[in-house]
């Protein structure tokens, strides 16, 4: 039975505590390899559709299996979806973390925990319920060696009861998760049953915390962001992807490979694409160029190690000027660092990839829905100005789940950029490979094929002039490298645009700079900062790289701006700092988070309040 001395109550500070209506912290402390990911998506999921704005984040292991994992499902009313720093609900099921987990919450936390652990004695301030798991799933499931799976949906059940989730809505999303398994779907429910009807007769509701029904989610569906990117890619007429396997990016390609087979079968019954794991990141960034320069849409997707083995390569495209697309799919280095933790730790580095003077256009989702429509826009910019485009992901963003509305099916024309056709030739005569022309710094290409004497030109990664032809002269290769510059220049202008949210009110004296997954923890931090400090802030979020007109004049129109992002050193600051008048960069101030941690909402307002002096 749940513990009910008054003695609790009184650390609680009060007899009858207060409902809290859908706005917790859910916490599954479990083990690697457990089972329990689908567990906890149907928990996820049964929230998800009883209306209520919830998210999920997975810290799991770079191991295979054995060793701790947590998910946290949040569910707000007020639509917050950042992870949240303190923890309301832990669900214990993990022997060798429990303690530490335990002793980790605020006084008046609920823990849900496996009777054996006896985790009720280590404190007299949080409400305890105790639940003999292997009791309850041996009638349920004959088979031992399943138990340790089946186990977790109990769980879910008695999770379910005490925290008033409809079961219609649990049988429902425990389903959906076992579609093409009718008997094991049978067999979870019926364990799901067993923790619900416990739950029912043993334990005493106590903690403050209940889910009811919204209607804040009315056709909104989740995904993760790798599968959105994939779902993006094949819209965008992606046709050639290598890609070598590397955590958190590979889910992307796999998903990718199941839209492709289903989708991009032609009439004959052949595969119109051509999908191909290579030996490793350098000779899949080698086949995207080659296939690029074919004339084909092509793409690879990697993590920060990946990234770092491509520079080479890199810099062939840039210089040679071949289209492609990377995804980087962020995680925490330097090297092997924490590979299954996110972070936003290659922006520098990739924006400058390769040797010498190089520069990179990036594009930062921040969520599901960009991941989707910037998908399209990478494959349009990367042929518009023939070089690679990286699209920014991380570990938060590619692999949880996230609320999305639908997708909007494209209605923009696939922009091939500036290629030459056989008619065009027929008209000019011929044309100079690597001439600016139109005065924006971008050259005219051709594609392997065209029928017309006047195509064919060298791709040189060595010096060369405007006619392609091989030169080691000073003033051709400047003159080049200047030119090249330009096309980056005018990249400015057809890049994503920053969205910029104000105070509604006039200027702030503050303003606050992020990007990507960052974004979620500052929308909530700045309602904090306004609530609980009076602050107001301006906020401009990035979309990508290179900087538009409207960073430089986010900057300057106030006194004090802090650029938030998820590494140790401030990548984004000095990318900035490089960008703007040098009489700007005092007013630029870093907030930066390095744990591996999806960031949250309350480490933002703390740190900003306390370079305030608040």
């Amino acid at each position: 039975m749940a513990t009910t001395d008054v003695a609790l109550q009184e650390a609680l500070g009060q007899r009858e505590p207060k409902r809290v209506v859908n706005n917790m912290s859910i916490q599954v402390a479990t083990v690697n390899g457990s089972g329990s990911q689908s567990s906890n998506t149907v928990l996820l999921r049964s929230i998800f559709q009883m209306g209520v704005p919830v998210s999920g984040k997975n810290l799991f292991p770079s191991n295979i299996a054995g060793l701790p994992t947590w998910y946290t499902i949040r569910a707000n009313k007020d639509g917050y979806i950042a992870r949240k720093k303190e923890i309301d609900f832990v669900i214990a099921m993990n022997a060798e973390t429990a303690q530490e987990d335990v002793m980790s919450l605020a006084p008046g936390a609920a823990v849900l925990y496996d009777e054996p652990l006896n985790l009720n004695k280590l404190r007299s301030d949080l409400i305890f319920y105790p639940v003999p798991y292997d009791k309850l799933v041996a009638p349920v499931c004959p088979e031992a060696k399943l138990r340790k799976l089946v186990k977790n949906m109990i769980y879910v059940g008695v999770a379910a009861q005490l925290l008033g989730v409809d079961m219609a809505e649990v049988e429902k999303a425990l389903r959906k998760q076992f579609a093409t398994k009718v008997k094991a779907a049978n067999l979870n429910l019926a364990a799901v049953r067993a923790g619900f009807d416990y739950a029912v007769a043993n334990l005493a509701k106590q903690d403050p915390y209940f889910i009811q029904r919204m209607d804040k989610n009315q056709g909104m569906i989740i995904i993760d962001g790798n599968s959105a990117a994939a779902l993006g890619c094949m819209f965008a007429g992606v046709t050639v992807v290598t890609w070598y396997p590397i955590t958190p990016s590979s889910s992307l390609v796999e998903t990718l490979i199941d839209y492709m087979k289903e989708y991009r079968i032609g009439p004959d019954g052949k595969a119109t694409f051509a999908i191909v794991q290579a030996e490793d990141e350098l000779a899949a960034i080698g086949m995207v160029l080659g296939a690029g320069w074919a004339g084909a849409r092509s793409m690879t997707a990697t993590a920060g190690p990946g990234i770092s083995l491509m520079a080479e390569f890199a810099g062939l495209a840039y210089y040679a000027e071949v289209p492609g697309v990377v995804w980087d799919i962020q995680r925490v280095g330097p090297s092997t660092g924490l590979p299954t933790r996110t972070s936003q730790g290659d922006i520098l580095s990739t924006a400058v990839l390769s040797h010498g003077d190089t520069k990179n256009i990036l594009l930062i989702p921040c969520s599901v829905a960009e991941c989707f429509t910037m998908a399209q826009d990478a494959f349009n910019l990367a042929e518009q100005f023939q070089t690679l485009v990286f699209v920014m992901s991380d570990l938060d963003l590619g692999m949880n789940n996230w609320m999305s509305d639908p997708f909007e099916y494209p209605n923009e024309p696939i922009n091939r950029g500036k290629v030459l056709t056989k008619e065009d030739l027929d008209r000019l005569g011929g044309f100079s490979r690597y001439k600016d022309v139109d005065g924006d710094g971008i050259g005219y290409r051709t594609l392997p094929g065209t029928q017309h004497p006047a195509a064919a030109y060298f791709t040189r990664g060595t010096g060369h002039n405007e006619k392609s032809g091989y030169s080691e002269r000073p003033d051709d290769f400047e003159k080049n490298m200047e030119r090249i510059n330009k096309k980056f220049d005018t990249a400015r202008s057809f890049v994503p645009r920053p969205e910029l949210i104000t105070n509604g009110k006039s200027k702030a004296k503050i303003g606050i700079i992020a990007y990507g997954t960052s974004h979620w923890a500052v929308l909530e931090a700045r309602d904090q900062l306004r609530d609980e400090y009076d602050i107001e802030t301006d906020y401009l979020r990035l979309k990508a790289y290179p900087f538009s007109r409207e960073v430089h004049d986010f900057i300057a129109q106030h006194d004090t701006v802090y650029v938030v992002e998820q590494n140790r050193d401030a990548q984004m600051l000095s990318l900035i700092k490089l960008d703007i008048k040098p009489e700007l960069v005092t007013r630029l101030r870093s907030i930066a988070h390095i744990h591996g941690l999806p960031l949250d909402a309350r480490s933002v307002t703390d740190e900003l309040t306390s370079m305030e002096g608040k």
